[in-house]
């Protein structure tokens, strides 16, 4: 499969094969298992398994919705062999994976303006308040802002400018008109050294250290939520658009979604502004109460 995953999902698909390792030398006490002895049980006992993990370095110990990912994908490659036939039955057709739904979280209008207002005196600090920034009024993922060069800036059906590139995670063609804050950043980092050296938008910088720096910009702004680079995509959904009466249609084509039912994970912001909204309207509707009152005074 590395000629059709990227390099981010083949590194989870290794985590979770040292899992499985880990289990079968622990639990098993062997180093291989034939297809054939995959059951029921062999599942239950694994899931076991990795619920009472304690990893040795500073991580945690794993939360449920990690460790539904990591059987999701041995059910992937378990349900490849069962298609291949290279086994008679699947394993996992009475399993059913248990996830505990969360909620999204993102910034509000008063956090995201805290952290646009902040000018550091760290030069990589304020590179990486800029590219949290933008991602927050265009939507992309990290590795899709990292590939933006000149080419992915076009003419768009309005006359305006637009981001035109493929998401590295589907391939799909996403298209994004450019808000004016985001276009500031564009701007700002044309002529930068670092990306006139790669021929992208943005200067390079690894996932791994955004994110530490982000925890930085976060303590500086004193903000306490766990500030993260893929924050911004929950950021830009809600605080930026749902929340200022784009439809969720629109918002769920920016975004890439297949299907409008994943944007309604932002539920929560929706049911905001059908609360503003009838709000507005009891305002409306008291005012032009107000007014026939007075037409029937004077009357």
């Amino acid at each position: 499969m590395s000629e059709s995953l990227t390099y981010g999902t083949l590194k989870n698909y290794f985590t979770t094969q040292k899992y499985i390792k880990l289990f079968l030398v622990e639990k098993r006490k062997t180093q291989e298992l034939y297809l054939s002895q995959l059951t029921f049980r062999f599942l239950v006992d694994f899931e076991k398994f990795l619920r009472s993990y304690v990893p040795l370095d500073h991580q945690k110990k794993m939360e449920n919705n990690t460790i539904m990912k990591h059987i999701q994908r041995l059910r992937k490659m378990v349900t490849l062999a069962y298609k291949m036939e290279w086994i008679d039955k699947d394993p996992f057709i009475k399993f059913k994976p248990t996830y505990i739904k969360k909620e999204r979280e993102f910034l509000r209008d008063d956090e995201l303006q805290t952290i646009i207002d902040k000018e550091f005196e760290i030069e990589r600090l304020n590179l990486v308040k800029d590219l949290f920034i933008f991602r927050c009024y265009t939507g992309l993922s990290y590795i899709d802002v990292m590939n933006l060069n000149e080419d992915n800036i076009a003419i768009g059906i309005d006359g305006n400018y637009w981001i035109i590139t493929n998401r590295q995670k589907t391939h799909n063609k996403v298209k994004i008109p450019i808000l004016p804050m985001a276009e500031k950043f564009i701007n700002k980092y044309r002529w930068h050294i670092k990306t006139r050296k790669t021929k992208t938008l943005f200067p390079n910088i690894s996932n791994q250290k955004l994110n530490a720096y982000l925890k930085e910009i976060a303590d500086l702004c004193e903000i306490k939520k766990n500030l993260t680079f893929h924050m911004v995509r929950h950021t830009f959904a809600t605080t930026v658009t749902l929340s200022n009466g784009v439809p969720i249609e629109t918002v769920s084509k920016l975004l890439e979604h297949s299907k409008i039912v994943t944007t309604q994970i932002y539920a929560r912001v929706i049911e905001r502004k059908v609360s503003n909204d009838i709000n507005k309207l009891k305002q409306k509707l008291e005012s032009k109460n107000q007014l026939l009152k007075k037409r029937y005074n004077d009357f």
